[in-house]
């Protein structure tokens, strides 16, 4: 299922700050939720990041890898890679993702590449240096942000985030920090159906998990459910109920207005 709306991406700040860093930009996401990379730059903008560009970088492998083209997979770290390294060599702290099953396969490409003598030592920095976006955010002053509102939020934990990134928690955390009142999600360790391409080859048990995650995430009535990665956001607002937004669009939207110097 696809989302019920694709929100287009507002403005994004120019690269001003000494503090830089990059962004997947990703394959899905830019096409399903083209909002949320330039909601993150906006946020870090306000805490004195800029997000720089690289465009020659583009889908991170997983979705290859894990249906058994493994080499095509390999080959798409490689040009990422290549893509990322000169910014990284010129001063570019980090590559943010935000979208959690990227992230999990980027911090993977150490491992996947380390028999690789023209890549495995730019494999290994490119994993040390790949951070979702809350492993930024939660080292920065939170406080300096000013929030017009908070809506009742609950949060789906992707399993990449949770599991994989052994990061559950850690966005709550952070929402909690900035005053967002969180619901309650029992069973939040179960995984919502969408899996990767699970939700196009086992449609049927995909729907059932959709539906009982939504089912635990609805219990707490929370005016938005809150995710971390596009393809459970996808695959839970393609259900049409409660709206299903990544945390930090709700953060964007959530900013008051800049105060004028």
């Amino acid at each position: 299922h696809l989302p019920r709306e694709i929100r287009p991406a507002k403005p994004r700040p120019q690269v001003m700050h000494n503090r830089r860093m990059l962004i997947l930009e990703g394959c899905v996401q830019p096409g399903l939720s083209p909002n949320t990379n330039a909601a993150t730059a906006r946020v870090l903008d306000r805490l004195g990041i800029s997000l720089e560009a690289a465009p020659r970088a583009g889908c991170c492998g997983a979705v290859d890898y894990h249906l058994n083209a493994q080499e095509a997979g390999l080959d798409r770290a490689r040009r990422n890679i290549d893509a990322w390294w000169p910014a990284l060599q010129s001063g570019a702290e980090a590559i943010i993702q935000t979208a959690s099953g990227c992230g999990a396969f980027v911090k993977e490409y150490a491992s996947l590449l380390k028999d690789d003598p023209a890549y495995a030592a730019k494999a290994r920095e490119v994993s040390a240096r790949t951070r979702d976006l809350v492993e930024v955010l939660r080292e920065l002053p939170l406080e300096e942000l000013r929030l017009a509102n908070t809506p009742r939020l609950a949060f789906h934990c992707p399993c990449t985030l949770q599991h994989a990134q052994r990061l559950g928690g850690a966005v709550e955390g952070v929402l909690q920090r900035l005053g967002f009142p969180l619901a309650p999600v029992p069973d939040g360790h179960l995984c919502c159906g969408s899996a990767g391409t699970y939700s196009l080859t086992q449609p049927d048990l995909s729907r059932r998990l959709r539906d009982a995650k939504l089912d635990a995430l609805e219990s707490g009535h929370p005016q938005v459910i809150a995710t971390a990665n596009i393809g459970c956001q996808s695959h839970l607002d393609g259900a049409g109920r409660t709206p299903v937004r990544h945390w930090i669009e709700i953060l964007d939207a959530a900013l008051a207005a800049p105060t004028q110097p």
